[in-house]
Order: C-alpha cells, then structure tokens, then sequence
C-alpha cells in the first residue's frame, strides 16, 4: 500500500493509537533498518522507477553496522536521544521528502536518481558523528560530540562515500550535512548547484519534522535530550544576562521548548529551508502528518505547561543504542557531571 493510500485509509484514525516505536502513518517500524529500508526501497523506486537500489541497500547495511558496533573502529551508538530510531524516522522522511518533490516540481527542477540517493545515504549518517571511535577513550559518552558531531560526521561521509563507488559526491555530501546542524551558518554552506542546496533544504526539513513528530518526543526531550545537553556542557552553560544557566533541568528544557518552535525551527523550515515540509503533502492529498503531529506535541505541551502537572508525561519508549540499560548508564554519567557544579541530577534513572 503507497503512503498515500495508507493515510487516506487511516485519516480519522486518533493519534494515541500510533505505537511508539512507528513513524507518522502508524505504519513502519521506525526502530527495524530493515523495515525502514523496505519502504524508502519502494518510495524511492516510486520516485525513479527501474531506478537500482543496490548501493542503498549496502548504506542500510553499513549504517547498522556503524550504529550497532560493528563497524572497523568504531564503538557504536551510546546517545539516548540521537539513537538508531531517530535516524531510521529522519531518513524515511527524507525519502517521502524527495519523492513529494520530484512528483510536483517541474520536469527541469527534478533532482534525479543519483541525487536522491545521496540524499539518502547522507540522511543516514548525518549523526555519525556522535559515534565514538575506539581510540576516543577520554570520551565517556557521543553526546560529548555535540558541538562538533555535524563536522565529524562530514568527515565520516568524506571517508565512507569512496567505499561505494561515489567518491566524486563526497564533497556535496560533506556540504550538504551542515544543514542539519548549528556549527555553520548556513549561508556559508558552499555548493555549487542550486539543487543540492535544496536537497540540503529537504534534508533539515527531515530531520526538524521527524524527531519532532516523534509521539514520545516530550518524554525524550525531557528524559533524554536534557542529558545529552548536559553531558556535551551545553544544559550548564550560563546565561549572564539571566542569571541562571541554559537548562536547568528536563522539566526546564521542555518550558522553553514552545518558545524554540516557535522562534528557531519555525525560522528554519519556513525561511531557511524555504518551506520544504511542503512537499511531503504531495504523497498525502494535501496532508502533512509530521505537521499535525508536531503541532499535538505542542499543543499537549502548552497544557502540561499551563497545569504544572508533569506527570501527564508518562511514556517510556524504548532506546535503541549498544547500551545494554542505556538510560541507567548515561543517568549515572548526568549525576557525576552536574556533582561538579553542586546540582542534582535532574533526569529519572
């Protein structure tokens, strides 16, 4: 069944029936490389018919090779928030991006086969840098990475995209990461080709729209996120005029989130990435159902927000890392850092 077809069946289906580890239709398993793998194969085969799948389907492998620790000399994914369900969700959307945009755009604007391949594959490594390698032993945790994941992960692209015989698109794609990220402006994001400028648009617009739509996304933010901010020194940092620091908690990380939507992603996808979203309404009659999720996030928020009553955020979706309790262990590493500044730890073990 195309997505298409999957939404109009299920439109009046309510949101609290989607299970947390499915994308937005409620559909794919958005924690399986390989039922992700399944459904970018038949979009992308959609989009460009006849068109062959073989290296995607090698950049699915070597994806959970690399997230799971079996990849040369790296150790694998240890981040709670920026786990393997978070890129598999990211990466079906950019296919369902891609797909919109060349199904509506005109024939001379399309950005074609092998563009939307890399597309993909960058898609699928775009947080590869968070991933320790073996010789990284100062660092305790990928989160640490956070201010310099967007280079490293250019860096891995630089070295991984040879391997698969598309050496020459190694540079775009070292490009093209940075706009899923803060390191650089994006106005000094240097390409060539106005197209892969908009598959770096698409490619942002993904990554904003699917952790976002995430149904566990405020229990992740608060339970997982707040750690990371706190473990890469990001949650501790202070804030002079205020007199306080960035996050002084989960729950405090959740009370300006409204405020980021609004003024940061909000910016982003509307006037830095040219309203991309747009394109995903092409496969959904008119429909965006990352938008809809987002905004009963948001709105679920505002009232959480307004009754003080944190409980009403109770989901405990699973981590997909190579911790064995990872939530317990970078818990642990949370409370040992915020004892240096004389604070509690702020996040459930």
């Amino acid at each position: 069944m195309s997505d298409q077809a999957y939404i109009e069946q299920t439109a009046s289906r309510p949101f609290r029936a989607r299970p947390n580890e499915f994308d937005v239709t409620g559909r794919i398993c958005v924690s399986s490389a390989s039922d992700v793998r399944d459904a970018v194969q038949g979009i992308f085969q959609q989009a460009f018919p006849g068109g062959a799948f073989d290296i995607l389907w090698m950049a699915f492998h070597d994806f959970e090779r690399l997230f799971r620790g079996h990849y040369e000399d790296y150790l694998g994914c240890d981040t709670v928030y920026h786990d393997i369900q978070h890129t598999l969700d990211m990466t079906l959307a950019m296919a369902r991006l891609l797909a919109g945009h060349e199904k509506t755009c005109a024939p001379a604007d399309r950005l074609g086969q092998d563009r939307a391949m890399l597309g993909l594959i960058t898609a699928l490594f775009h947080d590869s840098g968070y991933i320790r390698r073996r010789s990284e032993t100062a660092i305790l945790n990928g989160a640490e990475f956070t201010g310099s994941h967007v280079s490293r992960s250019a860096e891995f692209l630089r070295s991984y995209l040879p391997r698969i015989g598309l050496a020459a698109q190694a540079p775009v794609a070292a490009q093209v990461v940075h706009f899923t990220g803060y390191e650089m402006s994006l106005d000094d994001i240097e390409l060539d080709d106005p197209r892969d400028s908009l598959m770096g648009h698409l490619l942002g617009t993904a990554d904003l729209m699917a952790q976002m739509a995430d149904r566990c996304y405020l229990e992740k933010c608060r339970d997982r996120l707040y750690a990371e901010f706190v473990l890469a020194g990001v949650a501790t940092r202070a804030i002079p005029a205020a007199d306080r620091i960035q996050y002084e908690s989960g729950i405090d990380l959740l009370r300006q989130t409204p405020g980021f939507f609004r003024e940061s992603v909000r910016e982003r996808l509307d006037h830095k990435f040219n309203r991309a979203y747009r394109y995903i309404e092409a496969a959904c009659e008119g429909r965006n159902p990352y938008f809809e999720a987002i905004e009963q996030n948001m709105a679920h928020l505002e009232r959480v927000i307004d009754s003080g009553n944190w409980d009403q955020l109770r989901r405990q979706p699973p981590c997909f890392t190579v911790l064995e309790q990872p939530l317990q262990h970078v818990s642990g590493l949370v409370s040992r850092y915020l004892a240096r500044f004389e604070m509690p730890a702020a996040i459930p073990a």
